[in-house]
């Protein structure tokens, strides 16, 4: 059955109701509000309905007798009754309830009493819409910040997440009080396809839900009569960003309307270059703009509206997509510098892009952007779709171009760092060649395209460096420095992995993470020939003189970003970094990035953990019951291993002085503990360790050496292996 089948017999169970109930003919009635009233009952949606009388209009239990039998059908109610002066103050008191009401219908009762009480909501709403849609703003901009967006969550919420139903809904309200307009087309379309999911989604989940479960996208799928998961994650996607676009645009036109006095001016057009100008708030075309004649104007629009933070109107931009020619190859040089003022906009950036995304613009600039588009991440930490994630690349590049030389290459890098993914073939691979070849068509010179290919092609080289290499091992930054022909390459590349990160999630650039990166960078630099100011941290620390001439314990506590920073000095030993690991596991505290190192015969080790209220003297008490053995840390932290395998692997390219084990694996208590252990009974020494975990992965780094000769032969260094791995499995 049908969204208008259900609604039919909806409607025909609500009148028999009434009918058997005798309620009055006049002066009451029953009424459908919020989707039942718009007639889009889903297959398992609740009748919202309200029965309204007049004053003087006594029903005594009529309201009870109309429930049950309702109740008795099966259906699920959301109702009230009120008199029709109690309806009109709760819709000024709540503009949630002003919303539903928008969309009262008659069903049963007083057709007058109805009509009268529609005609009051809507003009009260259209009269009082100046004063009430900043709060109706505020509402809206809380659900977003909580429910996230429908375009790139993934367990998308198909009413609440912004994009969804509920801003359908609010866009329908915005038109209804005369101030702005929407594109009807769009939004409607939209809305509907919308809705055909969500009555999919019931259908296949048995119940009534507005959350697409990852197990879902392919019974949905079929459902939908689309060819599996990825498709319909598409569908969905695309109508998220569709109706976040236009909500968008239609909050900064209530900005507008409600910044400037009401009047019957038309507004003035304000030229600001050629064939481009500002309107209320937006910017249009002038009058003698001839786009025909001018393949540019469209990047130097919206690279205007971008660096003002306005819209690009929509019709002007449908318009230039029209009528502009294609750009000829090489592009000229001012629609390449445009390219380049659009992508520098920083905040700007985003509401212009997504209008040269939802008017097919970005098809004639950028063909390739079809690769991308809405793909999500195989990565969970990854908050966007790679699509978006590139414009919040830009977005964050923007902030740094005035410390690098070439601030063009930098953003154009950002622009197409991704653009290999979506393939078989490792995306900065695939992408090098494409990054390459864009980069000619925009009119780049040999030097310039070589430089954004080589980016590309090594956009995670520093990263992934910083966090998985010691930094002061001299293999580490050498390895970096034979990619790079030079210190403005590096520049370049530590400005794209800043960029990256931020783009990424908060936790991808945590002052930990900047800190490596940074001291990988200063240390490169100096191989490269560039003093190495970058330099940030892997400096001595300070040793207490009771932990260097007594033996004892030093830990200090100090605030860091969420969290907490702690260092850890004692005399050097085998096993000491297993028992500081098993210190912070059987406190449950989170290890986000730690580093361990010797500095003359004390161990220092400094752990970045998601704890803000640790207590050293705490901390020092159960450390030193660990080490008497008065704490088994193994038998309190042994539990079920993960159901994927870890992935334990020698470098022996990473050092020239240590036996460098990598091991990967799900992310859970104690596992730097197991690992150290593990090393410790082989009466292994680490001489450094690198801990950094990235959403559900853990990612840990030890540099191994014999406890006093060195780099481990190949036996030990396969015995040492095993035994992580043993631990781990």
């Amino acid at each position: 059955m049908d969204r208008a089948g259900r609604t039919a017999a909806a409607d025909e169970l609500c009148v028999s109701a009434y009918a058997a109930a005798q309620a009055p003919e006049t002066g009451c009635a029953l009424v459908a509000v919020g989707g039942y009233g718009r007639g889009e009952l889903a297959p398992y949606s609740d009748l919202d309905v309200v029965l309204v009388h007049e004053a003087a209009v006594g029903l005594g239990d009529a309201g009870e007798r109309i429930w049950y039998p309702l109740w008795d059908s099966g259906a699920k109610l959301d109702h009230s009754v009120r008199s029709e002066q109690d309806v009109i103050e709760q819709a000024d008191a709540d503009v949630r309830v002003a919303l539903g009401l928008l969309d009262v219908r008659h069903l049963a009762g007083d057709p007058n009493l109805t009509l009268r009480l529609r005609s009051s909501v809507l003009a009260h709403w259209r009269r009082t819409a100046r004063s009430r849609l900043p709060a109706l703003r505020e509402l809206v901009a809380k659900r977003h910040a909580l429910m996230g967006e429908l375009a790139h969550l993934s367990v998308p919420d198909l009413k609440e997440s912004e994009g969804g139903l509920r801003d359908a809904t609010v866009l329908k309200a915005l038109v209804a009080t005369w101030l702005v307009d929407v594109p009807h087309v769009d939004l409607e379309r939209s809305r509907r396809t919308l809705l055909d999911v969500r009555d999919a989604l019931h259908g296949v989940a048995g119940r009534a839900t507005d959350r697409v479960a990852p197990e879902l996208w392919d019974d949905l799928a079929d459902a939908l009569d689309l060819e599996g998961a990825d498709d319909a994650q598409r569908q969905v996607r695309q109508l998220g960003r569709r109706i976040t676009h236009l909500s968008r645009l239609t909050w900064r036109r209530v900005d507008g309307v409600l910044a400037r006095p009401s009047s019957g001016r038309r507004a003035e057009l304000e030229t600001v270059e050629p064939g481009v100008a500002l309107s209320a708030g937006e910017v249009v075309l002038t009058r003698d703009a001839r786009p025909a004649d001018d393949p540019t104007l469209l990047l130097r629009a919206a690279a205007v509206a971008a660096e003002r933070d306005l819209e690009l109107a929509p019709a002007t931009a449908a318009r230039l997509v029209a009528e502009c020619p294609a750009l000829p190859e090489p592009w000229p040089p001012g629609a390449r510098q445009a390219l380049v003022r659009l992508l520098a906009a920083g905040t700007g950036l985003l509401p212009v892009w997504e209008t040269l995304e939802e008017t097919g613009a970005l098809d004639a600039v950028l063909p390739e952007w079809e690769r991308i588009r809405l793909l999500p991440h195989a990565s969970a930490i990854h908050r966007f779709t790679v699509d978006r994630h590139v414009v919040e690349t830009c977005r964050e590049a923007a902030r740094l171009i005035r410390g690098v030389a070439r601030p063009d290459v930098l953003l154009v890098a950002c622009l197409l760092h991704d653009i290999g993914k979506g393939g078989l073939t490792e995306h900065s691979v695939a992408g090098e060649p494409l990054a390459r070849r864009i980069a000619t068509r925009m009119g780049f010179d040999d030097d310039a395209v070589a430089l954004v290919g080589l980016l590309v092609r090594h956009h995670l080289a520093l990263v992934d460096t910083a966090t998985t290499r010691d930094p002061a091992d001299p293999a580490t930054a050498r390895q970096l420095a034979d990619r790079l022909p030079d210190a403005e390459a590096l520049s370049l590349l530590l400005a794209l992995t800043e960029a990256d990160a931020r783009a990424t999630a908060p936790q991808a650039w945590s002052s930990w993470r900047a800190g490596l990166v940074r001291e990988v960078a200063a240390r490169t630099a100096t191989l490269l020939g560039e003093p190495a100011t970058l330099l940030e941290g892997h400096q001595e620390v300070s040793v207490p003189r009771e932990v260097r001439r007594r033996g004892a314990v030093s830990i200090q506590v100090e605030p860091a970003e969420g969290g907490a920073r702690v260092t850890l000095l004692a005399p050097d030993r085998v096993g000491l970094l297993a028992d500081a690991a098993a210190l912070f596991a059987l406190q449950r505290a989170s290890v986000r990035s730690a580093r361990a190192w010797s500095q003359d015969d004390i161990g220092v080790s400094v752990w970045d953990v998601a704890d803000e209220h640790l207590d050293e003297a705490v901390l020092r008490n159960r450390f030193e019951a660990i080490v008497a053995g008065r704490v088994d840390p193994g038998a309190r932290l042994r539990g079920d291993p993960s159901r994927i395998a870890p992935t334990v692997v020698v470098r022996p390219e990473a050092s020239t002085r240590s036996t460098v084990i990598e091991v990967r694996t799900a992310d859970r208590p104690g596992v730097v503990h197991q690992v150290c252990a593990a090393l410790a009974a082989l009466d292994l020494t680490v001489r450094s360790a690198h801990v950094d975990t990235l959403g559900p992965q853990a990612v840990d780094v030890f540099y191994v050496q014999e406890a006093h000769a060195g780099a481990l032969s190949d036996t030990r260094a396969a015995e040492a292996a095993h035994g992580v791995r043993e631990a781990l499995s």
